[in-house]
C-alpha cells in the first residue's frame, strides 16, 4: 500500500501538469483571443487564478506523496 501511494504520487505530479496544458490550451487563451468582454474575463480567471491553485496543488500533493510524508510509520 505504502508503495501505491509514492507511485500515485507520481500519477498526481504528472497530472498537474496536464492540468496546466489542458487550462492554459483549450480554456484559457482560446478565450483571451475571441475579443469578448465575457469570454475575457473567464481566460482571465481560468489562467491567472484557477489553474495555479489547481496545478500547484496537485503537484503539492504529488511531491509529498513521493517524499512519503503520507507514511504511516510517520504518524
Amino acid at each position: 500500500m505504502e508503495n501505491l501511494k509514492r507511485i500515485l504520487g507520481a500519477v498526481w505530479i504528472v497530472l498537474a501538469i496536464l492540468t496546466a496544458y489542458f487550462c492554459i490550451v483549450q480554456f484559457g487563451l482560446p478565450k483571451l483571443q475571441t475579443g469578448q468582454q465575457e469570454d475575457l474575463v473567464f481566460g482571465i480567471i481560468i489562467l491567472f487564478i484557477l489553474t495555479p491553485i489547481i496545478s500547484i496543488g496537485l503537484a503539492i500533493f504529488g511531491f509529498f506523496a513521493l517524499k512519503g510524508e503520507y507514511l504511516k510509520e510517520k504518524m
